[in-house]
């Protein structure tokens, strides 16, 4: 019978040209451009906190702008904590300045007037003093009714004396260590209330910059645990272009180089420069590494375009890629 293929060697060369004309890889390629594809990195939006989902404000495949509201959860219990806080945070500060002012000025005024009185008791004892003394001295009283006068004037002076005191004292404001333990209570009422406005901020979500919602994971009304993603955004300086090209190539490779990547539909080529040219050697396809195989070495590449031109390319999309 006659064979078409007379080797082993023959058998694998038809079996290639087959294989080759049956997928067009054997057409010429130009030695500067290779196949890629597009990659894009992905930022999740989510809440550090848990709630439900009350508000969504963005749909999938929706241009959104920088800071632009994205979600809301429920923010009820949120809300009432910053409420506390910051009424605790009134209370502490009012007590502190009450603690640095001293009493109020009724209160000062109640110990004036108590000083007035024990001053005039004062002089009305002095005066029966200066009296008894006298008749004292003619024989007039006897000894001990001179000794209860005197008693009396100097209780007199002594109250008058304290009172003067009390003045003084009411006037200043409280003692040092009252007033740095209460200004520490103010200092933790701040930071209660930072913290409750930071767990309320957290209830809502804005674009950390502009992109495309790629993807939204829950719907309005189910409960989200905290951490997990419910927005999916695309930002344009996330999408890149991932190519691979031989080891006689790499070396000759620096970041910043210019190239062109060609997408089918696109209306024209778009410009993108290398940004990471990978250290680690990979085989394509995988065989055992030997002097003949060295040609199957290959680096990966990373290009970023414009971020104009970003939006036109898509993750997943092949692309290729010509060295300028």
């Amino acid at each position: 019978m006659k064979r078409s293929c007379f080797s082993a060697r023959t058998t694998w060369l038809c079996t290639a040209l087959v294989v080759c004309g049956a997928l067009g890889a054997c057409s010429h390629r130009a030695d500067n451009t290779w196949q890629g594809y597009v990659e894009g990195e992905f930022v999740y939006l989510g809440s550090s906190q848990s709630g439900r989902l009350m508000q969504l404000d963005v749909a999938r495949g929706q241009d959104v702008a920088a800071n632009a509201p994205v979600f809301a959860l429920e923010s009820v219990y949120e809300t009432a904590a910053l409420q506390q806080a910051q009424q605790q945070l009134a209370a502490a500060r009012a007590q502190l300045a009450d603690i640095q002012t001293g009493k109020r000025a009724p209160e000062v005024d109640v110990t004036r007037a108590q000083l007035a009185q024990a001053v005039a008791n004062a002089r009305k004892a002095a005066q029966q003093l200066t009296r008894d003394d006298a008749q004292y001295r003619v024989g007039g009283i006897p000894k001990g009714q001179l000794d209860d006068s005197r008693a009396a004037a100097d209780a007199a002076n002594a109250q008058v004396r304290e009172l003067t005191r009390e003045v003084e004292v009411a006037r200043l404001p409280g003692r040092s260590q009252q007033r740095l333990a209460q200004a520490a209570q103010v200092d933790a009422a701040q930071a209660a209330v930072a913290q409750a406005q930071w767990k309320l901020d957290q209830m809502r979500m804005n674009a950390p910059a502009k992109g495309r919602v790629y993807d939204t994971l829950f719907r309005v009304g189910e409960w989200v645990q905290a951490g997990s993603p419910i927005v999916q955004l695309l930002p344009p300086q996330n999408v890149k272009v991932r190519f691979f090209v031989p080891q006689a190539v790499v070396g000759s490779l620096a970041p910043g180089r210019a190239l062109t990547i060609h997408c089918d539909g696109c209306a024209s080529d778009i410009k993108a420069r290398i940004t990471f040219i990978s250290t680690a050697a990979e085989y394509t396809p995988p065989v055992i590494y030997s002097n003949e195989s060295r040609a199957k070495l290959v680096f990966m590449i990373e290009a970023h375009p414009s971020v104009d031109d970003a939006p036109r390319l898509h993750p997943g999309q092949p692309v290729s890629v010509t060295l300028q």
